[in-house]
C-alpha cells in the first residue's frame, strides 16, 4: 500500500475496527474511549494519514481561517494588531491569512472574494484610504453569513462591529498637553481627512484649542500623508510663511519623524523653539537621540478585542441573534523629551 493514498478505511482494515470509530476517533468523539483514540491516531501517523480539511470543513461548515485585510503589514501597528487577532483566535483553532490593500480599494476588493472564495468563517478590515464607496462590502452582508469587523480604519456600516480607539480623545490629550506645556501657536498635520480616525484627530485638535481659548487657524492645519517624506515637505511649507508655529501635533509618527529631520536640518531646536507630538507610539519613537512624544493606539489589545468580538459574533450565529458591537478603547499619551519644555 502507498502511504501517501492512506484513507480512514485503510486504518479500519488495519485495526479491524469500523469506519464509524476511525471517523470518531480522529474527531475526538467523547463516545470513543481514550485508549480508542490513542490507538487510531498513532496508526494515522504511522499511516502517513492526512485529514481532508476542505471535506471536514463542508461537513462543520467552518474552515476554521479567517481573514485579515490591512494597507500594509511593514508597520507596528498593523502587525501587532494581526498578532492580537492571532492569540486571540488560536485557542480556538483558528488560523488567519493576511492580504495587504496597499491603500488601493480595487486591491481590497480582490482581497474580499479571495477570501470568500476560500469560505474563511471571519473577515477583520481596516480599510484603505481610497475607500469612499462601500458597496462591496454592504454585498457581502447582504448575499453573506461571513461577519466583518473593522478595526481602527472603519465604515460606519450597519450589522459590522468595530473596534477603535477614541481618535478624538487622542487628539484632545495631545493638543492640550503641548498647550499646557506652554506652547502658543500649534500646528497640526492632519493626514488623509477622508479616513475617519483622522478627521476625529483634528476634531480633537481644534476642542483642545477651543477649551483653552486659542484660536483655531486653519491656516496651522496642513494635510499631510502618513510617511516621513510628507513631514519633511510640510515643515518646508511652513517655513515659507511668516507665522512659523512652535509646537506641532501631527496625526502620524512617520510624519512626526519627517517634521524632526528637517527641523534639525534648519538647526532648529527641539522642544526649546518647537515641540513634536505623533500618533501611533511606533517603536522608533522612544529610541530615537530625542525620543519623540506619541498617542498610544494598544494594538496588540485592540486585535484581542476584535478577536472577542468575532468570537462573540460566531457564537450569537448560533442562537440565531446577531448583535452589532461597538468597542472603543481608551488612547494613552507617552511624553518624551519632543514635546517637554517645562
Amino acid at each position: 500500500m502507498n502511504k501517501k493514498n492512506a484513507t480512514i478505511y485503510d486504518i479500519s482494515k488495519k485495526l479491524n475496527v469500523s469506519v464509524a470509530t476511525v471517523s470518531r476517533a480522529l474527531n475526538n468523539h467523547p463516545r470513543i474511549s481514550q485508549a480508542t483514540k490513542d490507538l487510531v491516531n498513532k496508526t494515522a501517523k504511522e499511516m502517513n494519514y492526512k485529514q481532508n480539511n476542505l471535506a471536514k470543513a463542508l461537513k462543520s461548515g467552518e474552515t476554521k481561517n479567517v481573514g485579515i485585510i490591512v494597507p500594509f503589514v511593514n508597520t507596528n501597528f498593523f502587525s501587532s494588531v494581526i498578532r492580537g487577532i492571532e492569540e486571540e483566535l488560536s485557542p480556538f483553532g483558528y488560523h488567519v491569512i493576511i492580504c495587504q490593500s496597499h491603500e488601493d480599494v480595487n486591491i481590497e476588493k480582490k482581497h474580499l472574494n479571495t477570501l470568500l472564495n476560500a469560505q474563511v468563517d471571519g473577515i477583520f478590515m481596516s480599510v484603505s484610504r481610497t475607500t469612499i464607496d462601500t458597496a462591496h462590502i454592504r454585498n457581502i452582508l447582504d448575499t453573506t453569513n461571513t461577519p466583518i469587523i473593522f478595526f481602527d480604519r472603519k465604515k460606519d456600516i450597519s450589522g459590522i462591529s468595530t473596534v477603535t480607539i477614541d481618535d478624538y480623545r487622542g487628539g484632545y490629550i495631545a493638543t492640550e498637553h503641548l498647550i499646557k506645556e506652554g506652547y502658543k501657536n500649534i500646528c497640526h498635520f492632519s493626514g488623509d481627512l477622508n479616513l475617519e480616525i483622522y478627521q476625529n484627530r483634528l476634531n480633537g485638535y481644534k476642542q483642545a484649542l477651543t477649551d483653552h481659548n486659542f484660536q483655531v487657524k486653519e491656516e496651522n492645519i496642513i494635510m499631510t500623508g502618513s510617511s516621513i517624506e510628507a513631514g519633511i515637505e510640510a515643515i518646508k511649507t511652513l517655513w515659507d510663511r511668516k507665522s512659523i508655529p512652535d509646537a506641532i501635533f501631527s496625526a502620524s509618527d512617520f510624519a512626526a519623524l519627517g517634521a524632526c529631520q528637517e527641523l534639525k536640518k534648519k538647526k532648529i531646536k527641539i522642544p526649546q523653539e518647537v515641540a513634536v507630538i505623533g500618533f501611533s507610539n511606533e517603536p522608533f519613537t522612544q529610541f530615537m537621540e530625542l525620543p519623540i512624544s506619541s498617542v498610544d493606539q494598544t494594538p496588540v489589545m485592540m486585535g484581542k478585542m476584535a478577536g472577542q468580538v468575532f468570537i462573540e459574533s460566531v457564537k450569537e450565529n448560533g442562537t440565531g441573534i446577531s448583535i452589532e458591537k461597538k468597542v472603543v478603547l481608551a488612547p494613552q499619551l507617552y511624553i518624551r523629551k519632543s514635546s517637554k519644555r517645562k
